[in-house]
């Protein structure tokens, strides 16, 4: 099978590669911003919106050069991209003072916006059109695994606690990169390709000139956005709440990235196979939509217990929640972005879609923060209600009412012949 072809490989341990890397700066980047450099987290938080802002404007534009010259070489040049801006965020003199450290780190949020679109437009030249949820589940718990072992070592420098430990953390993870682009050189030369046919339910191509006249896939791609808030979640609102609202002991966060790691590992390519299609896919969307709103209102029911220990019991069916309405909007959304795309210009229609969540990464911290902050647990039934809405409707206009999947179509029964005349 195709999907576990020798370049499928090459690009699995590219990504894996670095998600080691990537690991090791989530968990180290905030203080390394506050603490080393100085900068205020107000200040910090502004130039990280507008650098995957930024990702998210150019991501058209970048995936319609992939088109043009090769999503090989775009996904190398961004490689390189990323190392560069990685190391000059490691160098004192490059990030003295608010307007060199904005400059570096848009460099870097839009080559990494651009980097996740260049690779699924490379997925779609090296996978059939059958295997490529499949294909990208499996991806996806290599990364995953990638950023378990990454967040271990980050935790090493932490635990240091120095500003050599946290800039040798930069240059390790721009030394990912550079391994990653090594890697990517031994793919086929010949980029471009052939284009994949269609999944089923979807038109081989579309007819619009540009991805930014098609309504139909913007439309999903800033439902996806709005679906993807549940990563500033994760990784800013929530352990700001359990700090200051909750009685959750300091390392309740560390177990909530247990469990989502965990739960991706093990759940991420059975979630895949509920979306074969793109009636599977709807169906996979409305799920997720619910489950994140139970995970919300979990959350919020971590305030009300006044021990430790009541507080962790009930954060983690919370974080269960979570990562189960996670993969299946993994899985449903990465069909929906296959299925809908025009399959002879990948570059710029994956660029799009891998778009969204550098969209609710730079829109939502400082929305989420002051919802939920300020208003605890009516501000957290707001975010689930906004979640289960938009899982509601993607999944409507993915596969809008009466419209079936070819797949479906064929396995419908007929009883009797249409009448004539």
């Amino acid at each position: 099978m195709r999907s576990r072809s020798p370049e499928l490989r090459l690009l699995t341990a590219a990504q894996a590669c670095n998600a080691v890397g990537d690991g090791t700066f989530l968990v180290t980047s905030a203080l390394f911003f506050t603490r080393v450099l100085g900068l205020s987290p107000a200040r910090v938080g502004l130039c990280l919106s507008v650098a995957w802002g930024a990702g998210f404007a150019l991501s058209a534009p970048v995936g319609h050069l992939a088109d043009r010259v090769g999503a090989r070489r775009t996904a190398i040049t961004l490689s390189l991209a990323t190392a560069g801006a990685l190391a000059l965020a490691a160098t004192p003199v490059a990030v003295a003072g608010v307007l060199p450290f904005g400059l570096v780190v848009t460099g870097y949020g839009v080559a990494q916006s651009a980097l996740g679109g260049t690779r699924a437009a490379l997925l779609v030249r090296l996978v059939p059109a059958s295997g490529l949820v499949a294909a990208r589940a499996r991806l996806q718990v290599a990364v995953n695994a990638g950023l378990g072992a990454g967040a271990a070592l980050g935790g090493l420098a932490l635990l240091m606690g120095t500003p050599a430990a946290f800039r040798t953390v930069l240059c390790f993870d721009a030394v990912t990169f550079l391994l990653a682009a090594a890697v990517l050189t031994r793919l086929p030369r010949d980029g471009r390709g052939a284009p994949a046919p269609a999944p089923d339910g979807a038109p081989a191509t579309t007819d619009r000139r540009s991805v930014l006249q098609d309504r139909r896939y913007l439309a999903v791609t800033g439902l996806s956005a709005v679906l993807h808030l549940y990563l500033p979640t994760l990784s800013v609102v929530l352990p700001l709440y359990l700090a200051r609202r909750t009685a959750a002991p300091g390392w309740a966060i560390a177990l909530v990235f247990v469990v989502n790691t965990t739960g991706v590992l093990l759940l991420q390519v059975p979630a895949a196979r509920a979306a074969p299609d793109l009636a599977g896919a709807a169906l996979a969307l409305r799920r997720a939509g619910w489950l994140l709103l139970g995970s919300c209102l979990a959350f919020a029911a971590v305030a009300v217990p006044a021990s430790p220990a009541g507080a962790v019991a009930v954060l983690v069916p919370g974080a269960a929640l979570q990562v189960m309405g996670e993969v299946l909007l993994a899985a449903g959304g990465w069909q929906v972005g296959f299925a809908l795309a025009d399959a002879r210009r990948p570059g710029q229609w994956q660029g799009v879609f891998a778009a969204a969540p550098p969209l609710a990464r730079a829109a939502g911290p400082l929305a989420l923060t002051a919802l939920v902050l300020t208003w605890s647990g009516p501000g957290w039934l707001v975010l689930g209600l906004l979640l289960a809405a938009a899982g509601q409707v993607m999944g409507w206009v993915a596969l809008p009412p009466g419209r079936t999947s070819r797949r479906g179509r064929r396995r419908r029964p007929r009883a009797v012949p249409a009448a004539s005349g």
